[in-house]
């Protein structure tokens, strides 16, 4: 049958129309997969905030979410008196200058963390001699008297062959040089870290090189404890062992007074300060897995850091940027 113009027209009409639909775009489904998977924005509450949006899961170890505050100021010395004290570390040299009221109350005026004097360059007597001159002319600058200046021998240090000739050369200077027992340590410790207010629930930590000290006070008296330091591995001792060993040990502190752990040393302050926030006097460490080692000494305090936290199963440990032994030692002289 042979269509009439007006019946080819149509045809043509009908065929346009169902190809247009045939080659038209979905985008439907396109538009309901940008529904699903848009972020909206967000909505103000009741009271007119704004949410922060929603941020990516951290990539780095170490994060930002985990850091808590340490919320505590001391009481500063009235009418107080400089004194200055070096402690001789199994690494290295610490010094500190403080202002001492007769309360015992005490504030940081200069701290140095061994680097002004470090054993490498110390090669001969005269080497000694003289640093020791320029180390000790630095505190006196700091308006510090001759006869406020004292020296410790940490514990640690006492195993290592050249603080006997330091020691002999500041002798022949007129000072004396006061070794310190591990317990003694852990006591001093305590007094120059734990706040008064926190005494009766906390316990103090300090990882050294050498050795590691713990101490706590209980019915009166101050407990401590000797634990192997963050040089361990130099005497061929595993990561197991001393992990057992810590976490077997430091269960003796009793359960009441596990509340914050105050915690001091060379490798806390490494740890610290890879999350200060700015000059605060306390950072509160993280957990022992958020922090990568760079060196074997790190690696084994960090071991040691864990096996304190997993044997008291606390969970706050606070780092005192101002805080040392030695500061204790000076809390216990006279007057």
């Amino acid at each position: 049958m042979r269509l009439k113009p007006a019946g080819i027209l149509i045809t043509l009409v009908v065929i346009g129309v169902l190809g247009y639909f045939a080659l038209k775009p979905k985008t439907t489904s396109t538009t309901q997969e940008q529904e699903r998977t848009e972020i909206p924005t967000p909505k103000g509450d009741s009271v007119g905030n704004t949410p922060s949006p929603v941020e990516p899961a951290p990539t780095e170890v170490a994060s930002t979410s985990q850091d808590r505050e340490f919320s505590y100021t001391p009481d500063k010395p009235v009418n107080g008196k400089l004194r200055g004290v070096v402690e001789l570390g199994a690494a290295g040299f610490n010094s500190f200058v403080i202002n001492l009221d007769d309360q015992r109350r005490w504030e940081i005026l200069s701290k140095d963390f061994g680097t002004s004097l470090a054993y490498e360059g110390l090669a001969t007597t005269e080497d000694i001699r003289e640093g020791l001159k320029k180390y000790i002319g630095g505190m006196l600058d700091k308006g510090v008297a001759k006869k406020d200046i004292h020296f410790v021998i940490s514990s640690g240090a006492q195993k290592e062959p050249k603080t006997t000739t330091i020691s002999n050369e500041l002798k022949k200077m007129g000072y004396v040089v006061n070794a310190v027992s591990p317990d003694q340590e852990a006591k001093f410790g305590l007094k120059a870290t734990i706040p008064a207010s926190f005494t009766d629930n906390s316990f103090m930590v300090d990882i050294g090189s050498g050795n590691t000290k713990v101490s706590w006070e209980e019915g009166g008296t101050l407990k401590a404890l000797e634990l192997p330091g963050a040089k361990y591995y130099e005497k061929g001792t595993s990561d197991e062992e001393v992990y057992n060993t810590i976490k077997s040990q430091i269960s003796k502190i009793p359960e009441g007074k596990r509340n914050v752990g105050f915690i001091i040393g060379g490798v806390p302050f490494t740890l610290a300060k890879q999350h200060r926030k700015g000059e605060e006097r306390y950072t509160v460490l993280r957990a022992a897995e958020s922090y990568k080692p760079v060196d074997k000494k790190m690696s084994s305090g960090l071991n040691i850091y864990k096996a304190i936290v997993d044997g008291t199963q606390s969970d706050t440990f606070v780092f005192d940027w101002d805080a040392n032994f030695t500061i204790g030692f000076l809390l216990g002289l006279n007057k």
